[in-house]
């Protein structure tokens, strides 16, 4: 295994959600800016679920025009698209415009509109490029797809996109009524005690986001120099793709094919009668087949879809220490539970389900929390933000594991079973996102409050 090639394709994963990811954790300082205000997070998600048109097309073209389409020229066309973008971001991301009498970003919702086409279309082609690989280089493809989430976390972290403090604020006569000011408490002994109460201000950020959609860019631009150096290895026995293709073309047509079953537990290299696993993922059953595609469509639907609709919910009722270090965490949990798949891998469907089952047990009781928002269970004692931390974190590793071994399976199967796959978490995500907005925005079953404010105690 080479090194540099594992390299490579780690960072060619971190430009499949890394745009869209960017702009989710830069929403707290953009919402701030933008007329949209907190409808923003709304628009995005209607603008993202839209731009399933690009793999939708795709899909639907392998599945009609089977080989009218290569994905080395659909890779490197939305990649660059995705590189402008970002570009173009950093300069036109306040730029508004004036429609139906009023404000709006337009050239905001556009540019996102292109961003999301990148990342969705990516789901259908990063995954079947992969399929010219080794196996153990689709593990590293799930770490950076890991990181995608993880590195614009950070970089906002740093930025301090978000981050919230409490204030004193008092009521003043001569503003309208709602309106508060920020004030000191300085009246001396004796004097007239104002009343006051705490709000959450957000502290200012250490640089722009000029300065964040620049850095995003970057990243882009390092997805789409990495895809033209595996495009360009030199020869040898793991290190150019056309070698490596027709090194797996040889070696499938000389194996028999014999019937096997992936219901039995191991992390080893061959089945129990000699048979290698990749042989074995080659003969899935249909029952075998639909139980997985299931499986990928349903946790993709919690990742993407379901459970981040609600995070703020779930989370901001137990502070802005516990929020941050949810979202922080799981972003880090996600990297690392592929990391971990190469030393404790499994293929038994079995197993997977079980898994499937205790991280969606993780994910309810972070939707149990947003429920029971803006006053949850433990709301104001540490164990509280104990657990909700690490309900989320848990979440995340459980089903992104889940996501990576899945994902190998159907690798080995053939390379338009990993087209499926990415199909399948395309409409995961979609069928997600689409059940939530509703939700979320429309019947507004999910309340918030003001943390500083918060009084759960009547």
């Amino acid at each position: 295994m080479a090194l540099h090639v594992h390299l490579l394709v780690c960072v060619f994963g971190m430009g499949s959600w890394v745009a869209i990811n960017g702009l989710w954790v830069e929403l707290p300082l953009l919402v701030t800016e933008l007329p949209e205000g907190w409808y923003l997070p709304s628009y995005l998600t209607v603008v993202i679920q839209l731009a399933n048109v690009g793999p939708l097309l795709v899909t639907v073209l392998h599945r009609f025009r089977p080989g009218c389409l290569s994905e080395v020229p659909i890779i490197f066309a939305i990649l660059g698209v995705g590189t402008i973008s970002c570009i173009l971001f950093a300069f036109l991301w306040n730029m508004t415009s004036w429609v139906m009498g009023g404000r709006h970003s337009i050239a905001f919702i556009i540019l996102t509109f292109f961003l999301a086409l990148v990342d969705c279309t990516s789901s259908v082609t990063f995954l079947p490029f992969m399929s010219r690989l080794p196996t153990y280089y689709l593990t590293t493809f799930f770490v950076g797809e890991g990181f995608s989430g993880l590195l614009p976390a950070l970089v906002a972290l740093i930025q301090g996109s978000g981050i919230s403090t409490c204030v004193n604020v008092t009521a003043d006569a001569t503003l309208s009524p709602g309106t508060t000011r920020e004030t000191r408490i300085t009246q001396g002994p004796g004097g007239p005690s104002p009343s006051f109460r705490l709000e959450s201000r957000y502290l200012p950020a250490r640089f722009s986001p000029l300065v964040f959609f620049l850095l995003l860019s970057f990243m882009m631009l390092c997805c789409l120099v990495a895809f033209l150096l595996l495009q360009r290895q030199p020869g040898g026995r793991h290190g150019s793709i056309e070698d490596l293709l027709q090194s797996q073309i040889t070696l499938h047509s000389i194996r028999p094919r014999e019937e096997v079953d992936l219901g039995s537990p191991g992390p080893g290299d061959s089945s129990k009668g000699g048979e290698p696993l990749e042989q074995k993922a080659a003969l899935l059953r249909p029952a075998q087949l639909a139980f997985i595609y299931t499986v990928v469509a349903f946790v993709n639907a919690l990742t993407n879809g379901v459970l981040p609709s609600v995070q703020t919910y779930s989370c901001l009722p137990y502070g802005p220490v516990a929020y941050h270090l949810a979202a922080t965490l799981s972003s880090v949990a996600s990297p690392l539970a592929c990391f971990l798949s190469i030393f404790l891998p499994t293929r038994s469907l079995l197993t997977l389900g079980a898994l499937t089952l205790l991280g969606t047990g993780f994910g309810a009781y972070n939707m149990a929390m947003a429920v029971l928002s803006p006053c949850p269970l433990l709301q104001g004692h540490w164990g509280g933000e104990v657990l909700i931390v690490l309900s989320w974190v848990l979440f995340t590793a459980f089903l992104s594991y889940i996501k990576v071994m899945l994902g190998v399976i159907l690798r080995d199967r053939s390379h338009s079973a990993l087209v499926w796959c990415g199909a399948a978490v395309q409409l995961g995500s979609l069928v997600g996102a689409l059940l939530m907005f509703p939700l979320v925005n429309v019947l507004r079953l999910f309340a918030t409050a003001d943390y500083c404010s918060l009084d759960c105690t009547t």
